[in-house]
């Protein structure tokens, strides 16, 4: 059999994956602060003796788009928008920091401040308890600060800082939780002319339609893949007719 099938068939599978990210972009087109995947192809070589007439292919999702989603305003005071280059801190479930730029807040019942998908916010000293309070604002550096149940509005308490940080010079990789880790584990340094703008949101940084187009052209390399191993199929078959013919 021409080695050709299996390669067809590496490039079906690198395909099929490939739409499974595209297909992930999509879903959370509406997902607050998602950084879509990025895929990229590659060719599998065998080292060794002879020539490279069939190389296989493989897949991967290499990287997340950094770019920035839109900017909504929503007025809700623990809704935040992370402004340039710096990301939002989070505990992850295994207990190590990772990173963020979902600002949609949240007091969970324990009094623990959360992002939208149930993952602790970080301040200066490990997770963020917010106490009952009657009003709450966060500052543009990140500081929080309440007015506690009974007091004065023109004289808040600050609670804590989020927690800020810079990937400038660090290997980042985006996990299937959909953080943000460091690469081999560690932290990131904090952040110290991080902003954020209370009241606003960032949305999603999915393009609708160049992720459409990528998924029609992904149908089609499928598509020619699949008519290879139909190509490979029928030269077997006229190889091995030849074969049967009578001297």
């Amino acid at each position: 059999m021409d080695k050709l099938v299996y390669t067809a068939a590496s490039s079906l599978k690198a395909h099929m994956a490939s739409q499974a990210a595209i297909a992930n972009n999509i879903a959370n087109a509406s997902t607050i602060g998602f950084r879509s995947d990025r895929v990229v192809f590659d060719r599998l070589s065998v080292n060794g003796p002879g020539f490279e007439t069939r190389t296989a292919a493989s897949e991967q999702v290499v990287d997340a788009d950094r770019r920035a989603g839109t900017v909504m305003q929503t007025g809700r005071p623990l809704d935040v928008a992370v402004s340039g280059e710096s990301w939002l801190t989070v505990q992850a479930p295994d207990g190590t920091e990772a990173y963020t730029r979902r600002g949609d807040l949240q007091i969970a019942p324990s009094g623990v401040l959360e992002t939208g998908d149930g993952f602790p916010v970080m301040g200066a000293n490990g997770p963020i308890t917010m106490p009952p309070a009657q009003s709450m604002t966060i500052a543009s550096d990140g500081t929080i600060s309440i007015v506690p149940i009974g007091g004065e509005a023109n004289n808040p308490q600050v609670i804590d800082k989020l927690k800020l940080v810079s990937t400038k010079g660090s290997v980042t990789v985006k996990g299937l939780d959909n953080l943000l880790h460091v690469k081999g584990g560690g932290v990131l340094p904090e952040d110290m002319e991080g902003k954020v703008a209370s009241g606003a949101l960032e949305g999603s940084n999915v393009n609708m339609t160049q992720a459409l187009v990528d998924m029609i052209e992904n149908q089609r390399a499928y598509e020619v893949q699949a008519n290879l191993m139909k190509e490979a199929k029928d030269m077997d078959s006229s190889a091995a007719s030849l074969m049967r013919m009578p001297a």
